[in-house]
Protein backbone atom coordinates (compact mmCIF):
# COMPACT_ATOMS: atom_id res chain seq x y z
CA UNK A 1 0.00 0.00 0.00
CA UNK A 2 1.55 3.48 -0.83
CA UNK A 3 -0.70 6.44 0.64
CA UNK A 4 0.25 10.10 0.98
CA UNK A 5 0.97 11.46 4.62
CA UNK A 6 1.57 15.43 5.28
CA UNK A 7 3.27 16.91 8.23
CA UNK A 8 3.71 21.18 8.99
CA UNK A 9 6.71 22.72 10.01
CA UNK A 10 5.88 26.04 10.89
CA UNK A 11 4.07 27.19 7.81
CA UNK A 12 5.44 24.94 5.94
CA UNK A 13 4.16 21.60 4.46
CA UNK A 14 6.33 18.50 4.29
CA UNK A 15 5.00 15.98 2.10
CA UNK A 16 6.04 12.14 1.26
CA UNK A 17 4.34 8.94 1.09
CA UNK A 18 3.89 5.70 3.52
CA UNK A 19 4.37 2.43 2.25
CA UNK A 20 3.55 -0.41 3.85
CA UNK A 21 1.77 -4.12 3.24
CA UNK A 22 -1.41 -4.78 5.53
CA UNK A 23 -0.44 -6.84 7.77
CA UNK A 24 2.98 -5.28 9.08
CA UNK A 25 5.00 -5.16 12.14
CA UNK A 26 4.13 -1.32 12.66
CA UNK A 27 7.92 -0.37 13.29
CA UNK A 28 8.87 2.90 11.21
CA UNK A 29 11.35 3.62 9.11
CA UNK A 30 12.33 6.67 7.84
CA UNK A 31 14.20 7.41 4.85
CA UNK A 32 15.81 10.78 3.88
CA UNK A 33 17.03 11.76 0.26
CA UNK A 34 20.48 13.12 -1.08
CA UNK A 35 21.40 16.81 -2.39
CA UNK A 36 19.34 17.84 -5.10
CA UNK A 37 17.08 14.98 -4.91
CA UNK A 38 13.72 13.80 -3.93
CA UNK A 39 12.26 10.71 -2.27
CA UNK A 40 11.75 8.51 -5.58
CA UNK A 41 15.40 7.95 -4.82
CA UNK A 42 14.53 6.57 -1.33
CA UNK A 43 11.63 4.62 -2.41
CA UNK A 44 12.74 1.32 -3.96
CA UNK A 45 14.69 0.91 -0.27
CA UNK A 46 10.89 1.52 0.85
CA UNK A 47 9.51 -0.47 -1.22
CA UNK A 48 11.74 -3.79 -0.11
CA UNK A 49 11.23 -2.62 3.28
CA UNK A 50 7.71 -3.00 3.34
CA UNK A 51 8.12 -6.67 1.59
CA UNK A 52 9.61 -7.53 5.37
CA UNK A 53 6.99 -5.78 7.00
CA UNK A 54 8.03 -2.67 7.90
CA UNK A 55 6.05 0.83 7.65
CA UNK A 56 8.44 2.99 5.70
CA UNK A 57 8.37 6.88 5.12
CA UNK A 58 9.49 8.75 2.41
CA UNK A 59 9.44 12.60 1.90
CA UNK A 60 11.07 14.98 0.28
CA UNK A 61 13.16 18.20 1.84
CA UNK A 62 11.75 21.36 2.30
CA UNK A 63 13.41 23.07 -0.75
CA UNK A 64 15.67 19.66 -0.80
CA UNK A 65 16.01 19.83 -4.84
CA UNK A 66 14.58 20.11 -8.30
CA UNK A 67 11.76 18.39 -8.44
CA UNK A 68 10.52 18.50 -4.65
CA UNK A 69 6.72 18.55 -3.35
CA UNK A 70 7.19 19.77 -0.07
CA UNK A 71 7.33 23.74 0.51
CA UNK A 72 10.46 25.85 0.21
CA UNK A 73 12.74 26.87 -2.38
CA UNK A 74 16.21 25.12 -3.88
CA UNK A 75 17.98 28.07 -4.26
CA UNK A 76 16.88 30.48 -1.12
CA UNK A 77 15.93 27.88 1.60
CA UNK A 78 17.43 24.67 2.21
CA UNK A 79 20.51 24.21 4.19
CA UNK A 80 21.86 21.05 5.96
CA UNK A 81 20.05 22.12 8.85
CA UNK A 82 17.03 22.89 7.62
CA UNK A 83 16.89 19.48 7.01
CA UNK A 84 17.83 18.40 10.49
CA UNK A 85 14.43 19.97 11.45
CA UNK A 86 12.46 18.96 8.41
CA UNK A 87 13.47 15.27 9.99
CA UNK A 88 13.00 15.75 13.27
CA UNK A 89 9.03 17.26 12.12
CA UNK A 90 8.36 13.60 10.18
CA UNK A 91 10.17 12.00 13.42
CA UNK A 92 7.75 13.74 15.47
CA UNK A 93 4.27 13.12 13.08
CA UNK A 94 5.09 9.46 13.28
CA UNK A 95 6.08 9.14 17.22
CA UNK A 96 2.53 10.63 16.80
CA UNK A 97 0.89 7.79 15.13
CA UNK A 98 -1.29 5.23 17.63
CA UNK A 99 -0.78 2.58 15.11
CA UNK A 100 3.09 2.16 15.25
CA UNK A 101 5.83 1.08 17.23
CA UNK A 102 7.63 4.56 17.47
CA UNK A 103 9.66 2.65 20.27
CA UNK A 104 11.87 0.94 17.50
CA UNK A 105 12.09 3.75 15.11
CA UNK A 106 14.59 3.51 11.98
CA UNK A 107 16.57 5.75 10.24
CA UNK A 108 17.72 5.38 6.92
CA UNK A 109 19.69 8.24 4.96
CA UNK A 110 21.33 8.58 1.52
CA UNK A 111 24.36 10.94 0.79
CA UNK A 112 23.36 13.96 2.40
CA UNK A 113 19.92 12.53 3.91
CA UNK A 114 22.70 10.41 5.98
CA UNK A 115 24.28 13.09 6.56
CA UNK A 116 21.32 14.89 7.82
CA UNK A 117 20.49 11.29 9.75
CA UNK A 118 23.55 10.56 11.69
CA UNK A 119 22.96 14.59 13.20
CA UNK A 120 19.29 13.80 14.13
CA UNK A 121 20.11 10.63 15.60
CA UNK A 122 23.01 12.07 18.08
CA UNK A 123 20.79 14.81 18.94
CA UNK A 124 17.57 12.39 19.67
CA UNK A 125 19.63 9.73 21.18
CA UNK A 126 17.25 6.82 22.39
CA UNK A 127 14.59 8.18 19.96
CA UNK A 128 16.31 6.42 17.30
CA UNK A 129 16.77 2.67 17.61
CA UNK A 130 18.59 1.78 14.70
CA UNK A 131 20.43 4.02 12.10
CA UNK A 132 21.44 2.93 8.30
CA UNK A 133 23.63 5.33 6.53
CA UNK A 134 23.86 4.68 2.95
CA UNK A 135 26.73 5.87 1.43
CA UNK A 136 26.34 9.38 4.00
CA UNK A 137 27.59 13.02 2.98
CA UNK A 138 30.27 13.29 5.57
CA UNK A 139 32.10 15.35 3.57
CA UNK A 140 30.31 18.05 3.25
CA UNK A 141 32.02 20.30 6.16
CA UNK A 142 35.32 19.60 4.56
CA UNK A 143 33.53 20.53 0.97
CA UNK A 144 32.49 24.51 2.09
CA UNK A 145 35.76 24.57 3.66
CA UNK A 146 37.42 23.85 0.54
CA UNK A 147 35.18 25.68 -1.32
CA UNK A 148 34.07 23.38 -4.20
CA UNK A 149 30.68 21.40 -3.36
CA UNK A 150 29.93 19.33 -6.46
CA UNK A 151 30.04 21.30 -9.00
CA UNK A 152 29.48 24.72 -6.91
CA UNK A 153 32.46 26.59 -6.41
CA UNK A 154 33.18 29.61 -4.49
CA UNK A 155 35.60 31.54 -2.25
CA UNK A 156 35.32 30.01 1.58
CA UNK A 157 36.71 32.76 2.91
CA UNK A 158 34.14 35.42 1.33
CA UNK A 159 30.97 33.21 1.20
CA UNK A 160 28.50 35.45 -0.63
CA UNK A 161 24.84 35.41 0.04
CA UNK A 162 23.94 32.95 -3.00
CA UNK A 163 26.56 30.29 -4.25
CA UNK A 164 26.39 28.39 -7.79
CA UNK A 165 25.13 29.32 -10.54
CA UNK A 166 21.65 28.99 -12.56
CA UNK A 167 19.98 26.04 -11.41
CA UNK A 168 22.48 25.15 -9.03
CA UNK A 169 22.64 27.54 -7.25
CA UNK A 170 22.18 27.46 -3.23
CA UNK A 171 22.18 29.68 -0.40
CA UNK A 172 25.08 30.81 1.39
CA UNK A 173 24.10 29.79 4.74
CA UNK A 174 24.30 26.23 3.18
CA UNK A 175 28.23 25.93 3.33
CA UNK A 176 28.11 28.76 6.46
CA UNK A 177 26.29 26.44 8.70
CA UNK A 178 28.82 23.72 8.20
CA UNK A 179 32.11 24.99 7.82
CA UNK A 180 33.60 24.75 11.27
CA UNK A 181 31.85 21.54 11.84
CA UNK A 182 33.45 18.41 12.77
CA UNK A 183 30.96 15.64 11.84
CA UNK A 184 33.18 12.97 13.28
CA UNK A 185 32.70 14.69 16.61
CA UNK A 186 28.72 15.13 16.55
CA UNK A 187 27.60 11.55 15.25
CA UNK A 188 29.79 9.43 17.74
CA UNK A 189 27.32 10.99 19.87
CA UNK A 190 24.64 8.61 19.03
CA UNK A 191 25.27 5.42 21.05
CA UNK A 192 22.22 2.98 19.00
CA UNK A 193 22.94 0.62 16.42
CA UNK A 194 24.20 1.50 13.04
CA UNK A 195 24.36 -0.04 9.60
CA UNK A 196 27.14 1.76 7.18
CA UNK A 197 27.35 0.67 3.51
CA UNK A 198 29.79 2.78 0.45
CA UNK A 199 30.46 2.02 -2.69
CA UNK A 200 34.59 1.73 -3.54
CA UNK A 201 33.81 3.71 -6.56
CA UNK A 202 32.11 6.38 -5.09
CA UNK A 203 33.57 9.63 -6.70
CA UNK A 204 31.27 11.95 -5.14
CA UNK A 205 32.22 11.40 -1.26
CA UNK A 206 35.67 9.20 -1.18
CA UNK A 207 34.39 5.80 1.01
CA UNK A 208 36.88 6.88 3.34
CA UNK A 209 34.67 9.16 4.78
CA UNK A 210 32.76 5.82 6.07
CA UNK A 211 35.88 4.04 6.91
CA UNK A 212 36.24 7.05 9.12
CA UNK A 213 32.70 7.04 10.72
CA UNK A 214 33.09 3.35 11.31
CA UNK A 215 35.88 3.76 13.47
CA UNK A 216 34.72 6.93 15.26
CA UNK A 217 31.57 4.83 16.27
CA UNK A 218 33.92 2.36 17.03
CA UNK A 219 35.68 4.04 19.20
CA UNK A 220 32.66 4.98 21.63
CA UNK A 221 32.22 1.56 21.74
CA UNK A 222 28.62 1.87 19.25
CA UNK A 223 27.61 -0.82 17.42
CA UNK A 224 28.76 -0.34 14.05
CA UNK A 225 28.14 -2.38 11.31
CA UNK A 226 30.44 -1.68 8.28
CA UNK A 227 30.22 -3.04 4.67
CA UNK A 228 32.03 -1.61 1.45
CA UNK A 229 30.29 -2.65 -1.49
CA UNK A 230 33.14 -3.04 -4.32
CA UNK A 231 32.81 -1.10 -7.29
CA UNK A 232 29.73 0.98 -6.52
CA UNK A 233 29.54 4.43 -7.31
CA UNK A 234 27.06 7.21 -5.44
CA UNK A 235 24.13 5.39 -5.42
CA UNK A 236 23.38 2.24 -5.62
CA UNK A 237 21.66 0.52 -8.69
CA UNK A 238 20.94 -2.63 -10.68
CA UNK A 239 23.36 -5.46 -9.04
CA UNK A 240 24.80 -2.96 -6.10
CA UNK A 241 21.82 -2.36 -5.20
CA UNK A 242 20.63 -5.82 -4.53
CA UNK A 243 23.80 -6.19 -2.62
CA UNK A 244 22.94 -3.02 -0.42
CA UNK A 245 19.91 -4.51 0.34
CA UNK A 246 20.83 -7.89 1.07
CA UNK A 247 23.38 -5.97 3.87
CA UNK A 248 20.65 -4.19 4.90
CA UNK A 249 17.95 -7.08 5.72
CA UNK A 250 20.43 -9.27 6.87
CA UNK A 251 21.52 -6.71 9.49
CA UNK A 252 17.72 -5.81 10.54
CA UNK A 253 16.76 -9.60 11.08
CA UNK A 254 19.90 -9.73 13.42
CA UNK A 255 19.28 -6.49 15.20
CA UNK A 256 15.22 -5.41 14.99
CA UNK A 257 12.71 -7.75 17.19
CA UNK A 258 9.26 -8.57 15.71
CA UNK A 259 10.73 -9.41 12.46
Amino acid sequence: MKKNFSCQKGSMTIRGYEIYEENDNHIPVILSHGFMGNMKATEPYALELAKKGFHAFIYDFCGGGFETTSDGSFHEYMTPFTEVDDLKTVIQYVQGREDLDADKLILLGNSQGGFVSSIVASELQNEVKNLILVYPALCIPDDARKGKMQMIEFDPDNIPPHVGFDRFMICGAYPRSVKYMNIYEVMKKYHGDVLLLHGTADTIVDYQYSVKANESYQSEGTSCEFHLIEGAGHGFREKYFDEAMAFINNYLDKKVSGL
